[in-house]
């Protein structure tokens, strides 16, 4: 009999990444996933968890979170909101920059029990000016452009930082427009690593940044209200989206406090556009509504008439891919050892997008516990 750490019994896994949608177990062994079949024999000495009635995917990952606790005004602390949302790798999208990275990674990152990632921001401090009172756009600030340090943090660093953060628009960097964009460019260019481009209010327009992107790089706020939405007046996806779509490059949610639209949402999904990847871009100033979480952001989706599969593909397995990082996103044999339980609860449930349209819908998901490095960290 195989020697295994834990053995998660009776559920059903869901794994869009190999197709699995069944009830199986699931083993772990050595921080790994060991095995997933109809029925495991629990060795002695082995944890075994009793996972009737629920749902079993590979552990989530929030492709836009703000954990750098203490380091910026909007951080959050990674462990408790990863807990409640089964998340086991946080994408942490551009709160350092070059010139504090060193201390995030020291303080937070290295630390922590779950998995943080991080995209680099251009801006030497990174986001340094954001909370309920102050809001300061470092991208306007064209003196705090640091590529040279940016580069040299970002190589020295591959371990953890997976591209390049750049903030666009007029509450992050002014009357630039692409100015910004383009020391972000030659950054991601120089140190071979795909970008992070956010988008709010014009200038520069949505036409003009998803045009510039790259094969693998990333546009967040994918499906933000007007002005400046991937829709067109008539109900379309614009053409420069379809054909950014093509060329290779991701569209990530980032709900957060003011980037996510369920008229916008509802356009792209009846259009065939679903998001590549759904994120909550949580942070001090949403945390309490109305992203709230990353299951709350999934079950939106869920209730727009998402599959079930799809919106746990897109913080799975698409996910991963957008990062590279093909070990996660996956309960394949080899792959990381986390995991995310949970189930798909039936009722009346309010939900909210960023623009104070509510809607009430039938079903929602809710953490009922997670794996992380084939352990079992947390039942809620």
């Amino acid at each position: 009999m195989a020697a295994y750490d834990l053995v998660l019994k009776g559920g059903h896994v869901v794994d869009p990444g190999q197709s699995i949608d069944a009830k199986m177990d699931v083993a772990f062994q050595a921080g790994k996933v060991a095995a997933v079949a109809k029925t495991i024999a629990v060795p002695a000495g082995a944890e075994a968890r009793d996972v009737s009635g629920l749902i079993v995917t590979p552990g989530l990952i929030d492709m836009h979170t703000h954990v750098y606790w203490g380091g910026t005004s909007l951080g959050i602390d990674a462990e408790d909101f990863c807990r409640k949302s089964a998340v086991t790798t946080a994408i942490d999208t551009g709160s350092a920059g070059p010139g504090n990275f060193a201390g995030f990674r020291k303080h937070v990152i290295e630390p922590s029990a779950v998995r943080i990632l991080a995209y680099l921001h251009i801006s030497h401090a990174g986001i340094f000016g954001f909370s309920s009172r102050i809001m300061v756009g470092e991208s306007e600030e064209l003196r705090l452009m640091d590529p040279e340090t940016a580069v040299e943090v970002a190589t020295a660093n591959r371990d953890l930082i997976v591209g390049i953060k750049v903030r666009l628009g007029r509450w992050a960097s002014g009357i630039h427009g692409m100015v910004p964009f383009e020391y972000a460019l030659q950054v991601a260019e120089e140190a071979g690593m795909p970008m992070m481009v956010h988008i709010d209010d014009p200038p520069p327009s949505y036409p003009q940044v998803v045009e510039r992107l790259r094969k693998g790089d990333v546009l967040t706020h994918c499906f933000r209200p007007f002005p400046n939405t991937p829709t067109t007046s008539d109900g379309h996806v614009r053409p420069e989206v379809l054909a950014a779509r093509q060329r290779g490059v991701f569209f990530d949610v980032g709900h957060g406090m003011g980037s996510f639209s369920f008229k916008v949402a509802r356009i792209m999904l009846e259009n065939g556009f679903y998001p590549d990847t759904i994120s909550s871009d949580v942070h001090a100033l949403c945390i309490n509504g109305p992203a709230f979480d990353q299951v709350t952001t999934l079950s939106k989706f869920l209730h727009l008439g998402m599959p079930f599969s799809e919106v746990i593909r897109a913080s799975t397995q698409n996910a991963a891919l957008a990062l590279s990082r093909p070990e996660l996103g996956s309960l394949r044999p080899g792959a990381v050892g986390d995991a995310a339980i949970l189930s798909l609860d039936e009722g009346q449930f309010e939900y909210v997008d960023t623009v104070g349209e509510k809607l009430t819908g039938e079903r929602k998901i809710n953490v009922r516990g997670v794996v992380l490095g084939g352990k079992w960290w947390h039942s809620a």
